[in-house]
C-alpha cells in the first residue's frame, strides 16, 4: 500500500490551505464590487474549505480500519461536507443577505482549488 493515512491527512491539510488562499484571493478580487461581495466570496470559499476539513476529519479520524468502515466514514464525511457547505451558503445568502453570485463564486473557486490540489499532490 503506497498511500498511508498520514499521507491522506497531509494532502487534506495542503488542500485546505490552498482552498483558503484561493478564497482570500477571490474575496480580494470581489472587493472591487464592494465590501458585501468580498465578504460573500469569503464566506462561500470558507464554507467549502471548512466542509473539506470536516470530510477529511471524518475520513481519516478513525485510523486504519476495514473496507466497509472506511467506506462508511468516507460517505459520512461527504455528507458532512455538503451539509456544512449548504448551511454556509444558506446563511450567507438568505440570512446575512450577501450577494449570491459572490458567495457562489467563492465556493466555486474553492472547489476548483480542491480539484487542482488533488491533481497536483495526489
Amino acid at each position: 500500500m503506497l498511500n498511508t493515512v498520514a499521507a491522506g491527512r497531509r494532502l487534506a491539510q495542503r488542500t485546505a490551505a490552498l482552498q483558503l488562499a484561493v478564497a482570500l484571493l477571490t474575496a480580494l478580487a470581489c472587493l472591487m464590487s464592494g465590501r458585501d461581495a468580498a465578504l460573500g466570496a469569503l464566506v462561500g470559499g470558507g464554507s467549502m474549505t471548512l466542509g473539506g476539513l470536516v470530510a477529511a476529519w471524518a475520513a481519516f479520524g478513525g485510523g486504519v480500519q476495514g473496507a466497509g468502515m472506511a467506506l462508511g466514514r468516507l460517505l459520512l464525511g461527504l455528507a458532512g461536507k455538503w451539509l456544512v457547505v449548504i448551511v454556509g451558503v444558506f446563511l450567507a445568502i438568505a440570512v446575512w443577505h450577501l450577494p449570491a453570485m459572490a458567495v457562489l463564486g467563492g465556493a466555486a473557486m474553492a472547489a476548483i482549488a480542491m480539484l487542482v490540489a488533488t491533481k497536483l499532490w495526489a
